[in-house]
C-alpha cells in the first residue's frame, strides 16, 4: 500500500520525536556501563569504550541498593494491594449502591482533587505521629490506602455494569459482599489492572513522603536512598546512572508488560 507524502512526513516526525525522548534514557544506560570518570570527559561519549559492571557491583555490594529496592518493593506492593481493594469497593458503592448523600459526598471528593498534596502533608504527618506511625513502613502505606482519582476511575467503569446482573444476584439471595467479590470484581479486571499500575508506579516513584516519614536509613526506599547516595558520590556520574537504571527498570518492565490492560482500563469505561 502506497503511503501519501503527508503520512510519511508525520511518521518521520513521530519517529524523530520518539528518538529525541528516548535518547536521554538510552544514554543513562550507556553511562552506567562506563568506567569511573569516563562520562565527565569532553565531548561526552555516547557508548562505553570499555564496558564494565563495576558500577552495579558497587551499588549492591557497598551501597546496599538491594535492601532499598526490597523496601520499595514491600511498600509498593502493600500500597497497591490495599488501595486497589479499597478504591474498588468505594468506586462500586458510588456507582451502583444508593445511600443518602451519595452524590454530594462524591462531589466533595472530586473537589479535593484541586487541593495540592503538599498542603495536606503537615496535618497528615501530625496525625501519623499521634498514631505512632512515624518512621515505620505503615506511615508510608496508610496514606496510600485510597485515593480520589482511583475511586473516580473505578466508579466511571462500574457505571457500565448492567444493573440486571446485580439484581439477579440479589434475587438469588447473594449478599452485597458476595456480589462484590464474586460478580463485580471479575468484571472490573481491566480497570483494576490500570489502577494497580497507577498505584504501584506512584508508590515506587514517591520521594517526598518517604523522605519525611522515614528517618531511619535502613527503612529508606530506592529513590530516597539514591538521592542520599548522590550527595556522597556527587562526582560519580556512572554510579548514579547505574542507580537510576536499577530504580527505573522494575516500573518500566511492569508498565510495558501490562500496557494492553492499562490502556483497555482507561478507554473501555469511557467508551461504554
Amino acid at each position: 500500500m502506497k503511503r501519501s507524502p503527508a503520512a510519511t512526513l508525520v511518521n518521520a516526525a513521530l519517529a524523530l520525536a520518539a528518538a529525541f525522548a528516548l535518547f536521554p534514557l538510552l544514554w543513562m544506560v550507556s553511562v552506567s556501563f562506563m568506567q569511573p570518570g569516563a562520562a565527565s570527559s569532553y565531548p561526552p561519549p555516547i557508548l562505553p569504550a570499555d564496558p564494565t559492571l563495576n558500577n552495579y557491583r558497587e551499588l549492591f555490594a557497598h551501597a546496599g541498593m538491594g535492601g532499598y529496592l526490597l523496601n520499595s518493593l514491600v511498600i509498593a506492593c502493600s500500597v497497591t494491594a490495599i488501595s486497589v481493594l479499597f478504591n474498588a469497593m468505594a468506586g462500586y458503592a458510588f456507582a451502583k449502591l444508593r445511600f443518602r448523600g451519595r452524590d454530594a459526598l462524591f462531589k466533595s471528593l472530586l473537589a479535593a482533587l484541586v487541593i495540592p498534596g503538599q498542603v495536606a502533608m503537615m496535618p497528615l504527618f501530625l496525625m501519623l505521629k499521634a498514631m505512632g506511625l512515624v518512621n515505620t513502613w505503615a506511615g508510608v502505606i496508610v496514606p496510600g490506602m485510597a485515593g480520589v482519582f482511583g475511586i473516580y476511575l473505578v466508579r466511571q467503569y462500574a457505571r457500565s455494569l448492567p444493573d440486571a446482573l446485580l439484581e439477579s444476584a440479589r434475587m438469588d439471595g447473594a449478599g452485597e459482599l458476595k456480589i462484590f467479590f464474586l460478580v463485580v470484581l471479575p468484571l472490573l479486571k481491566p480497570v483494576l489492572v490500570t489502577l494497580a499500575v497507577f498505584a504501584f508506579l506512584g508508590s515506587w516513584n514517591d520521594f517526598m513522603w518517604p523522605l519525611i516519614v522515614l528517618t531511619d536509613g535502613t527503612l529508606h526506599t530506592a529513590p530516597v536512598a539514591l538521592a542520599s547516595l548522590s550527595r556522597e558520590h556527587v562526582q560519580d556520574s556512572e554510579l548514579m546512572m547505574a542507580g537510576s537504571v536499577v530504580t527505573i527498570a522494575p516500573v518500566l518492565v511492569l508498565f510495558l508488560g501490562l500496557q494492553r490492560y492499562y490502556m483497555q482500563g482507561l478507554l473501555v469505561g469511557g467508551v461504554k
